[in-house]
């Protein structure tokens, strides 16, 4: 069932925040609203950096886990296909007619393995990571016993600090085993550095860069020598992807903020010094909330607090001013400093939230806006499935 079917019985405030054509003032807040112009402007920008500089782009779902913002990445910015990190997010996206999905995390459990396994039967190329071979044997077994291929990359560990081997040799053993393995086909490197992908400084990002390529370089020709070239060598973040790009090695970005922008990334500098949502990238996604009390003279409370957002990387900022200031928050409320008391009760701002991905992840749907009317309502299809 798509959003517009919903649509056809429901009254705003049942179960959606906003219907098409409404203005965006009557939207039920606290909800999440995408500026559709700016998405489109953002999804297309990396689209065509992609494919100016010959590199498939497969957009982040983790970021977004929603459908519909995959199919928009995929017909204005030519993404070949989804990653996700979960076998629920991957289950989700098959189901919603995505072909090419990469789950970006190892799949250890037994019954998760056996689902993955059985995915292809809906007609979807299905990737998974490896560090261990000892999940090769698990993988091959659910995919002879399903009749299905599952593709693998194997994840090298360039400075994350988390999943992936460390060591050439160990690449190298892991492809010749899933080369051997009935149901299984190894198709590439996975080399995703996230843990500098919020530093602040372009150099000091790229110095982070360099070790990561030297690494994933050695990889690829210790596997040129056994026979065992990669089809694809996968990485780069929004914070990366022009280092990935240009490195000679990799040929598949995995960006996911880009799109939408929060407050987290967007204060990172790009290589001229400037923040990357000053001319790189546009905010696109915003907490639209309401003022719902002002009972304090310099302060507005609003009804977007801990439960409409993650602040793991920071509290949100207010879009568009500097008269008023989210200040701090607890569950349903969030306090903003309104020194020269000029906010209203019922008054509406839109927040740029710290870190977009958990943020998207407590609410059911995206409320698309252009021109200040609500133009569509889009499902979060994968909200809440972290299994």
């Amino acid at each position: 069932m798509n959003a517009e079917t919903k649509f056809e019985n429901m009254e705003v405030g049942f179960d959606v925040p906003a219907v098409p054509g409404m203005d965006e003032s009557e939207i039920q807040t606290p909800c999440l609203i995408l500026d559709l112009d700016a998405l489109e402007r953002n999804v297309k920008k990396m689209g065509d950096y992609a494919k100016e500089h010959g590199m498939r782009h497969r957009s982040h779902g983790k970021m977004h886990k929603s459908v519909d913002v995959q199919k928009l990445q995929e017909k204005l910015g030519g993404a070949v296909g989804v990653c996700c990190q979960k076998v629920s997010e991957a289950e989700v996206f098959v189901r919603g007619g995505i072909k090419d999905v990469l789950v970006s995390n190892q799949v250890r459990d037994p019954k998760k393995i056996d689902r993955l396994a059985q995915l292809p039967k809906l007609g979807s190329r299905i990737i998974v990571c490896v560090d261990d071979i000892d999940n090769v044997a698990d993988l091959s077994a659910a995919a002879e016993k399903h009749g299905t291929t599952l593709e693998v990359f194997i994840e090298i560990d360039c400075g994350a600090g988390r999943c992936g081997v460390t060591k050439t040799e160990d690449v190298v053993a892991i492809a010749k085993a899933v080369d051997a393995a009935p149901g299984l086909k190894f198709t590439g490197i996975q080399a995703y550095q996230g843990a500098m992908q919020h530093i602040d400084k372009y150099e000091d990002r790229k110095a982070k860069l360099d070790t990561a390529i030297a690494m994933v370089k050695d990889a690829v020709e210790a596997l040129k020598a056994e026979g065992l070239e990669p089809e694809l060598v996968s990485g780069g973040g929004t914070g990366s992807y022009y280092f990935e790009s240009n490195s000679g090695v990799y040929n598949e970005l995995q960006c996911g903020s880009y799109a939408f922008m929060d407050a987290d990334y967007g204060r990172i500098l790009d290589e001229n010094g400037k923040r990357i949502d000053k001319g790189e990238w546009e905010n696109a996604l915003f907490i639209l909330t309401s003022v719902m009390s002002h009972a304090k003279a310099d302060k507005a409370i609003v009804d977007a607090g801990l439960k409409a957002q993650s602040v793991d990387s920071g509290l949100p900022f207010i879009y568009g001013r500097d008269d008023v200031k989210y200040i701090k928050c607890s569950d349903e409320h969030g306090v903003v400093e309104d020194p020269q008391g000029v906010l209203k009760v019922n008054d509406k701002l839109r927040l740029v939230p710290g870190h977009c991905d958990p943020t998207c992840n407590v609410h059911d749907w995206y409320v698309g806006v252009r021109n200040g009317k609500v133009e569509t309502v889009w499902p979060v299809s994968a909200r809440g499935k972290a299994y």
